[in-house]
């Protein structure tokens, strides 16, 4: 069932919505890294098959002078090259409505433009946080997805976010067009981390052929260095395949992670920021 969301008029948009910029996305092999203002992050991802395009979908945005970064990890239905066309127009749909300053919004808008876009019996699940670099808050929504697990400097220990199960708050995207969904919110200190990934990784099973889901992955997790996250996500995935041959092979494996730094948005865009916002609100 879809819903028709009533159009807004011109003044509603501009208070609901920031100006945004797409750092990095798609649904493609990558192996990338980046900085910006309060995060240092890395996103693996290799679709099935060592295909060159499938299911899942990563994306990073930058918004409001670099004060706030979006992040988006998505598994569509099915994986590879099958899945490839969907994936891409979710990144599309994601390009699209990433502006909403209420992360809620954002979600809801993906979920119903998603469900317009797919066919009968595919849907998404999905990983979408916020992070707001003055006040170093992380905002987390999973639609249906595994939760991902984060790690704190302080105490040197991985535990899955929320206990470790599926958020049943929330539905995948394109299950029901008038869903609301639920954020779980966070400080980050420096040296914090949230890892994502995708079902691959879930699903993945133990020597002694149990699901590893995210109670397992926080173990392996625990046993690894995570001074340098490119060789711990290389090492991750290493152990993993370890476990089982069959591991990691049959679907599209995905692997974000958003480290907190200490570096903010410099003072100049702070101060100027609303009065950007102004004159965007007031030149339309």
């Amino acid at each position: 069932m879809s819903t028709t969301m009533e159009p807004l008029s011109v003044n509603e948009v501009a208070r609901e919505t920031m100006s945004c910029m797409e750092v990095w996305g798609g649904n493609r092999s990558t192996w990338s890294d980046f900085v910006v203002p309060g995060l240092d992050l890395w996103v693996y991802s290799q679709p099935y098959g060592a295909g060159d395009m499938g299911g899942d979908v990563y994306y990073l945005s930058s918004c409001a002078s670099g004060r706030v970064t979006r992040m988006l990890l998505a598994d569509v239905s099915g994986h590879g090259a099958e899945a490839a066309p969907l994936g891409g127009a979710l990144r599309n749909i994601m390009r699209k409505n990433v502006n909403y300053i209420d992360q809620s919004r954002v979600v809801e808008s993906l979920n119903t433009e998603f469900e317009a876009a797919s066919s009968v019996g595919r849907f998404a699940t999905a990983i979408v946080s916020t992070y707001f670099s003055p006040t170093r808050e992380l905002s987390v929504c999973t639609a249906g997805h595994p939760p991902p697990l984060i790690y704190r400097a302080a105490s040197r220990q991985w535990e899955p976010l929320e206990g470790g199960n599926m958020d049943l708050r929330n539905m995948p995207l394109g299950i029901m067009g008038s869903q609301k969904f639920a954020s779980t919110k966070l400080k980050l200190a420096t040296g914090d981390i949230l890892l994502g990934y995708s079902d691959a990784l879930f699903e993945s099973v133990n020597v002694d052929g149990s699901m590893l889901r995210a109670d397992g992955l926080a173990v392996i997790a625990n046993s690894l260095d995570v001074t340098q996250p490119d060789v711990f996500v290389q090492q991750l995935l290493q152990r993993i395949r370890d476990m089982n041959p069959d591991n990691l092979i049959s679907d599209d494996a995905t692997v974000t992670i958003a480290r907190a730094n200490e570096q903010g948005v410099a003072f100049k865009d702070n101060v100027l920021a609303p009065f950007r916002f102004l004159r965007w609100l007031f030149g339309r």
